[in-house]
């Protein structure tokens, strides 16, 4: 399919894989979508700055690429880097279309339902989108596609007049004719408000005049004199600021015109350089309108579908985008002045060209994607080969990688890059086919896929790599193992007792099956290897200590869903514990903190016991209460009168014993050599890098850790 994709200060229509439907979501054919000018602009202007002006300008992006680098080097950190400048990223946020498919547990819509739909990142401007359903909206019937693709507008706009709160014959200003500004004006004169417009266009201001406006303003005529007048010297109940502007004055205009007990409502952008005597003396309110209402940027509704009650939560975002959609079709808001143009999606780089070309500007611009009689049909487009792909070598084992997020691009594929005499990216399987693409084409895969039959079925893979989210490691682990393909998967390999059960299954019995490794990197770390060296010869059993300063995470994040971090991190050093005694687990105890706020959780702050067969105990402590400045990782182990000590992956000391001198700048925790470790059983020994019965009960010990809260 053809997507929009913003690179290096332009934005182009690229070949991408269409999507699959989703959980909770619905699949979209595209009919129209919407251009959101101000925005939209602002992200192509970002991406089209030098790397350093970029940097000048964000300085917590580089604090963040700073730390990563802190924590694995430079090499990757401008792998990392170069990986998302050259990838792009997709653009656009409102489109209108029709239902293609429903994903599972959807029940609010049908397959040619006429919808629109709103999210960055999600509804974007591509012929097919797959959308959460709270983010989708029912179309009045009859409604016309062009004008319903404007519905995330609508949204934001309603939110700022409902953010003003504003009532029969009170006066409001809006400071901005833009997209924003000439919808609120609507809105709020529907309301019986009395509108001030103020703009610096003079194209624009006439728009607002046809509209209705009481009274419009060029922005260089003594505003606040103005709207004095027109307010009988007491000023504008309330200004809402729909502009885009670096400059702080239009702010403290705006200031200025309210009344005493007014408030301002910054919908666009402005310098925030406030001045204290505007609005002290008339004890002035300053409020933010976030998008498009009650749900935005919160994962449970957005994501989850998990909807408000209605009686306490009258306006979320998708009640306000349906009352926008019934408002334009029933008349109340005229578009027809303000769509200047609209364009094939073909010529998409024409569209966002026209916004940036000298001269009167289009406030709206449509982008149209086909007639409706060829809507019905599922897209069957969800591989795009590339050009560039490494040619491999006999022996070399080809790669599927199913999940392009941080880990997989920030260490994996880095990894793989150093090993490419053994290793060579095959495909890349992604849930959105850009980015999927994007890290294909970075590290010359073959092709890009958002569907996974596409790699089990392609005979040239030999291992599948899954570097997804947790909650379908067990999943995709079955599906890969049964297909035929050697597996390897990020910890965890799964998060329930009845997807480990159905692994252990699978390999129950006769026959060769494909070999299987979960990624519980530690153990083949150079600082476990040397500490395994010394203990191999141990006359009686390990007493080890292992703190692992986890770090705080919000409660919110993904992290603490599908057995929690127990499940998804602490298996880590449940398994370099094992790796270090070679032994079963015989039993486990654990404790955990109580904590006096919801802030901690006690689930991801424990002191866990284990009981080996040989005799040895490990203590585990993991907490998210420590400092993040503190070292994350520390072990000790003591053995026959003997102490090694290992800090952070960074250092290895003996006390009593000889160790070797180990040491590192940045953290090695055996990612590569855990790759290393796999290609050789892959094509020499056939013996499994961690034995079966290790993984799983590993994996076992972290439910039954997660079951004792």
């Amino acid at each position: 399919m053809l997507q929009a994709v913003v690179k290096k200060g332009k934005v182009m229509a690229e070949q991408i894989p269409s999507p699959s439907v989703s959980k909770g979501s619905v699949l979209i054919k595209v009919v129209n979508s919407c251009i959101s000018a101000g925005t939209e602009m602002s992200n192509v202007s970002e991406t089209g700055k030098s790397l350093i002006k970029r940097a000048l300008e964000q300085p917590a992006e580089v604090m963040t690429a700073l730390n990563f680098a802190r924590e694995n080097g430079i090499m990757k950190t401008i792998a990392r880097v170069k990986g998302k400048i050259e990838g792009g990223k997709p653009t656009g946020y409102s489109i209108s279309g029709v239902v293609i498919a429903v994903g599972e547990g959807v029940t609010e819509f049908d397959a040619g339902d006429h919808v629109a739909a709103a999210g960055a990142g999600i509804a974007n401007h591509a012929e097919f989108v797959d959308v959460p359903v709270n983010l989708v909206m029912r179309m009045p019937q009859n409604m016309d596609f062009k004008t319903a693709s404007t519905v995330t507008l609508g949204g934001i706009a309603m939110q700022g007049v409902r953010r003003a709160d504003l009532r029969l014959g009170e006066i409001a200003v809006v400071q901005g004719a833009g997209i924003l500004g000439l919808l609120a004006q609507q809105m709020l004169q529907n309301s019986g408000v009395r509108v001030v417009v103020i703009d610096m266009d003079q194209h624009r201001l006439e728009i607002a005049r046809q509209l209705g406006a009481e009274m419009t303003l060029h922005a260089t005529e003594d505003v606040v004199k103005s709207v004095q007048a027109l307010s009988d010297g007491h000023g504008a109940d309330a200004v809402l600021f729909t502009a885009a502007t670096s400059s702080s004055d239009p702010l403290s205009q705006s200031f200025q015109m309210c009344k005493r007990k007014g408030r301002v409502v910054l919908v666009g952008v402005s310098g925030m350089e406030i001045k204290r005597g505007d609005m002290y003396r008339k004890e002035l309110d300053f409020l933010i309108s976030t998008s498009y209402g009650p749900g935005r940027y919160d994962v449970n509704y957005e994501d989850k579908g998990m909807d408000y009650p209605y009686a306490y939560v009258r306006w979320t975002e998708n009640r306000n985008m349906t009352e926008y959609l019934r408002q334009v079709h029933a008349g109340m808001i005229d578009l027809e002045p303000l769509i200047d143009a609209v364009y094939p999606i073909e010529e998409v780089e024409a569209a966002f060209d026209a916004l940036s070309a000298p001269g009167q500007k289009p406030i709206i611009s449509i982008l149209d994607y086909g007639e409706l009689p060829a809507l019905f049909e599922l897209p069957t487009d969800k591989r795009v080969d590339l050009t560039t792909a490494n040619k491999v070598a006999n022996g070399v084992i080809q790669v599927a990688m199913v999940g392009a997020g941080n880990f997989a691009t920030g260490m994996h594929l880095p990894n793989m890059q150093k090993l490419s005499g053994k290793y060579a990216l095959r495909a890349v399987v992604n849930r959105t086919g850009q980015k999927g693409k994007a890290v294909a084409t970075q590290y010359q895969a073959n092709y890009a896929t958002t569907d996974l039959q596409e790699v089990l079925n392609d005979s040239e893979v030999d291992l599948v790599m899954i570097t997804t989210r947790h909650e379908n490691h067990g999943e995709l682990v079955l599906q890969s193992l049964q297909a035929g393909k050697h597996t390897f998967v990020e910890k965890p390999l799964c998060t329930t007792p009845e997807e480990l059960t159905a692994i252990e299954q699978f390999y129950a019995g006769d026959g060769t099956k494909p070999m299987l490794m979960v990624g519980f990197n530690r153990r083949f770390s150079k600082y476990a290897n040397e500490i395994r060296k010394h203990t191999a010869t141990r006359v009686g059993p390990l007493m080890m200590n292992y703190r692992m300063n986890a770090g705080y995470i919000p409660m919110d994040v993904w992290v603490h869903e599908h057995g929690g971090r127990i499940v998804g991190e602490a298996c880590h050093i449940i398994d370099t514990m094992t790796s270090l005694t070679g032994a079963k687990i015989t039993s486990i105890s654990t404790e955990h903190l109580s904590p006096s706020t919801e802030k901690f959780s006690a689930k991801d702050n424990r002191s866990i016991v284990l009981k080996y067969d040989d005799g040895s105990v490990a203590h585990i402590q993991y907490f998210a209460v420590g400092s993040k400045q503190f070292p994350k990782e520390y072990l000790e182990v003591h053995f026959d009168e003997k102490t090694i000590v290992m800090e952070d992956y960074k250092s290895l000391k003996g006390y009593g014993v000889n160790v070797k001198d180990v040491s590192s700048s940045i953290s090695q925790k055996g990612q590569l050599e855990e790759l290393e470790a796999l290609h050789t059983a892959l094509t020499d020994t056939g013996r499994w890098p961690i034995e079966l019965w290790d993984m799983v009960q590993t994996t076992r010990a972290t439910f039954a850790i997660e079951d004792m809260i």
